[in-house]
């Protein structure tokens, strides 16, 4: 078994395995080539900017997507307590930013399955952590959408401290609740 472990995601209606991966020296040219379409730019910003910052960043952590064996979008992980909402969120949890697919690979499915093996990979690397928080524009629908559909919830709580204005709140429980066992 190697090193590091993989969190890869499968499904049935693509042939291409998504997965992620800490960003590293090989993988750094290929993020920083990811771009997004020119309005989407204002929720995301520059993908170099951010990996770079990323990496100055003793809290946080850059992740690749990968699909099959290219790199097809960026995250950034945030681990400093109040990292998304300004506020602890009552558990261990992680932040999410700067969440892109490349301009040129969307729409074919690679953002729900990679928050499906970020996910994943959050509860082989981090299990102590409960929750992945991350803030989307109001104005930013298509991206609310994703979210909604790759298993986020929508808190209701406007967070007012992104540059681009008011964002929604959303949360993702990385542990799977456990069945009641009082419950027939």
């Amino acid at each position: 078994m190697s090193a590091m472990t993989v969190a890869t995601s499968v499904f049935s209606d693509s042939a291409a395995a998504v997965r992620v991966l800490p960003v590293d020296a090989a993988l750094a040219p290929s993020v920083r080539a990811l771009q997004v379409a020119p309005e989407q730019l204002p929720f995301v910003g520059d993908t170099a900017f951010n990996l770079a910052d990323t990496w100055r960043d003793p809290n946080s952590e850059a992740m690749a997507i990968l699909a099959d064996d290219s790199v097809v979008g960026f995250y950034r992980l945030d681990f400093s307590v109040q990292a998304i909402a300004g506020r602890s969120l009552g558990e261990p949890g992680v932040g999410l930013r700067a969440y892109m697919i490349d301009r040129a690979r969307q729409g074919r499915g690679y953002g729900t399955r990679a928050i499906a093996a970020c996910r994943d990979d959050l509860c082989l690397r981090h299990p102590q952590r409960r929750l992945l928080a991350l803030t989307v524009n109001v104005r930013n629908r298509p991206a609310i959408s994703a979210y909604l559909k790759a298993g986020f919830v929508d808190t209701g709580e406007l967070f007012h401290g992104g540059n681009a204005g008011p964002q929604h709140l959303m949360l993702l429980c990385l542990i799977p609740s456990s069945p009641d066992p009082t419950s027939p």
